[in-house]
């Protein structure tokens, strides 16, 4: 959403944003560089852009050959500083992203939050004995030089189309896509054409250095909860057809899992409520009276981000499921091998 008469606005937050990033470039503001190989998943707009899908394949694919670590800030969490994610942590400690990736991947690679990134590497890198290091959404966060930036951009609202805030949503100017290696275009159709690819290519106009991959989310064929005595639960989605379902997101754009669900049911209720909503009780209590509204046949449907929030309530036990997605790239064995290639040589 453009707003032009915060135009002026939009010049002096440029003005200091291109000071800030020419400190960095020049030196006169410190980046601090590490032996291990760092890579940095990040955009230029605030709200969702498919950060956080790109982070979970990578450390996926990365943890089959290294020890990986995983580091973000732990955005709404209610603690500060350092800490490590295991099985007695909650997203209150460590914030929901970190608490999905746990619950996927348990101890596959290590999880970690600061907001301090650069305290935090220090720290995680030597302790965790790490051989490669992911960021998450730290491409504006120059303290700590990456090795190696993808810089996410949404098929449906690309940086190219975007200004500055607060007229538009970009943290930093345009020109900052150029310190990325890779530009991933996410949140793509199914059925992206060559032609509009070509069409995205020519808009970013990518550099001698800079590769462009397409990127789409695809949906699990389940969606998964626990009863009511904890037991893990499961219902293939093409049975969301017989069921009257609360759908309730507090995500930055929910619309692909609107679009996804409607094609196994129609006739769904949506509860909206902000990116990383930290769930009272009365929100609960809203919940339950729409719940209560529905059918005989129901179930509350979620994703898997708001489900590390919402499955501590009580209330919710045994009525709650999640849909798991993944991320599918174009060209996917050229970007894996580009990832694989950059922490071999480093």
């Amino acid at each position: 959403m453009k707003r032009w008469y915060l135009y002026p606005f939009s010049l002096v937050y440029h003005l200091a944003t291109a000071t800030r990033n020419l400190a960095y470039s020049i030196g006169i503001l410190k980046s601090t560089r590490f032996r291990t190989p760092i890579i940095n998943v990040g955009n230029l707009s605030v709200g969702g852009s498919g950060k956080s899908p790109m982070v979970m394949y990578l450390a996926d694919l990365l943890s089959q050959y290294y020890r990986t670590g995983v580091l973000s800030r732990g955005y709404g969490r209610q603690t500060k500083g350092y800490r490590i994610t295991n099985y007695d942590s909650n997203y209150r400690q460590v914030g929901d992203e970190a608490m999905q990736l746990f619950e996927r991947f348990k101890n596959r690679f290590v999880i970690g939050v600061c907001e301090d990134r650069v305290e935090g590497a220090k720290k995680m890198i030597p302790d965790m004995d790490l051989k490669v290091l992911l960021l998450d959404d730290a491409y504006q966060h120059r303290a700590i030089k990456a090795g190696f930036n993808i810089l996410m951009t949404d098929y449906n609202d690309p940086y190219f189309k975007d200004f500055l805030l607060p007229a538009g949503n970009l943290r930093e100017s345009r020109v900052g896509a150029k310190r990325a290696q890779v530009i991933m275009v996410s949140k793509c159709p199914d059925n992206l054409t060559e032609e509009k690819k070509q069409y995205y290519i020519s808009r970013i106009k990518p550099t001698q250095n800079q590769k462009v991959f397409f990127s789409s989310i695809s949906y699990d064929e389940k969606v998964f909860g626990k009863d009511g005595l904890g037991k893990p639960t499961e219902l293939p989605d093409n049975n969301l057809a017989y069921y009257d379902i609360l759908l309730i997101t507090g995500i930055a754009n929910p619309k692909p899992l609107l679009e996804h669900l409607s094609k196994f049911n129609k006739n769904f209720k949506h509860l909206k409520f902000k990116d990383h909503h930290n769930f009272t009780d009365a929100d609960i209590k809203k919940i339950m009276d729409e719940y209560r509204k529905l059918g005989d046949y129901k179930l509350i449907l979620t994703t898997e981000k708001d489900y590390v929030r919402l499955k501590t309530f009580d209330y919710l036990r045994g009525l709650i499921f999640y849909w798991p997605i993944n991320l599918s790239i174009d060209k996917k064995e050229e970007f894996n091998q580009i990832i694989i290639d950059y922490v071999k040589q480093n």
